[in-house]
């Protein structure tokens, strides 16, 4: 391991437990409101300052780290696993199966996959709870996300289905369903968790995108996305505000030092 994956495995290590446990840095609710101090400057009580409701944003920056860095790995896996299963099963059968999902992924990818993300979120109803937006949020990001990682997989499969290994297992009898899952699908296991690794980063940007426009997670719980709305109307001289900013490109920027390489084992 390189230094620079040391330090950035060490500030990522860091910056996970101090989303998983917020009690280590401030006991303060991320809802609670001190309607008395809206947009208090940094100072002891709030080492970040508070919002225009006189929520603490340290505490808001803390529980947002918690739901980005959890559902953004829950989007990647859910995403993960479609493309394994269509990707998998275009390129292991073939035929009218493999010219559907080849369709389907070229049409999809077509599309920038941010503007149809936006497109289909503004399409459903944003009047919705803030747990319901969480789940609808990165929900969506993970179902329209597989496109690209399929097409990799698809092209695996082709190259697995004539192995040595492949043509055994079918001489002996068995099911081409327990070939595809006991013999191609984990010899892919390197390029699936590349593919993982490197969706985190993008949903946690993609989370951020619909956050600024309104269209993430719904207040009050917090996420990176709509913590970024206070720095929409221009230059914010609040150093605090500029905390989640800062948390998304140093986790970005470890996330893709640490990511892992894509090779398929044969």
């Amino acid at each position: 391991m390189t230094a620079a994956r040391a330090v950035a495995g060490g500030v990522l290590a860091l910056i996970v437990l101090a989303a998983l446990w917020p009690s280590l840095l401030t006991d303060i609710p991320y809802d609670r409101q001190f309607r008395d101090q809206p947009n208090a400057p940094m100072c002891r009580q709030f080492p970040l300052g508070t919002d225009d409701l006189g929520r603490d944003r340290l505490s808001r920056v803390l529980y947002g780290t918690r739901i980005s860095l959890l559902a953004a790995p829950a989007a990647a896996l859910l995403s993960t696993f479609l493309a394994a299963l269509a990707g998998g099963l275009a390129g292991y059968l073939g035929g009218w199966c493999d010219r559907l999902a080849v369709a389907l992924i070229d049409l999809m990818l077509s599309l920038p996959w941010l503007f149809l993300l936006i497109i289909v979120r503004a399409l459903l109803p944003l009047n919705v709870p803030a747990l319901a937006s969480l789940l609808l949020t990165f929900g969506l990001i993970g179902l329209l996300g597989w496109p690209a990682a399929a097409r990799v997989v698809r092209a695996g499969c082709r190259d697995l289905r004539q192995s040595d290994m492949v043509l055994l297992a079918s001489a002996g009898g068995v099911a081409p369903g327990r070939i595809l899952w006991r013999y191609v699908l984990p010899n892919l296991r390197p390029v699936l968790a590349a593919k993982f690794w490197l969706s985190i980063p993008v949903y946690i940007l993609a989370e951020a995108n619909l956050g600024l426009l309104g269209l993430g997670v719904a207040d009050p719980l917090p996420s990176w996305g709509n913590l970024l709305r206070q720095l929409e109307t221009g230059w914010n001289r609040d150093a605090g505000a500029w905390a989640p900013l800062l948390l998304i490109a140093t986790v970005v920027g470890c996330l893709n030092l640490l990511r892992p390489r894509e090779e398929v084992v044969r």
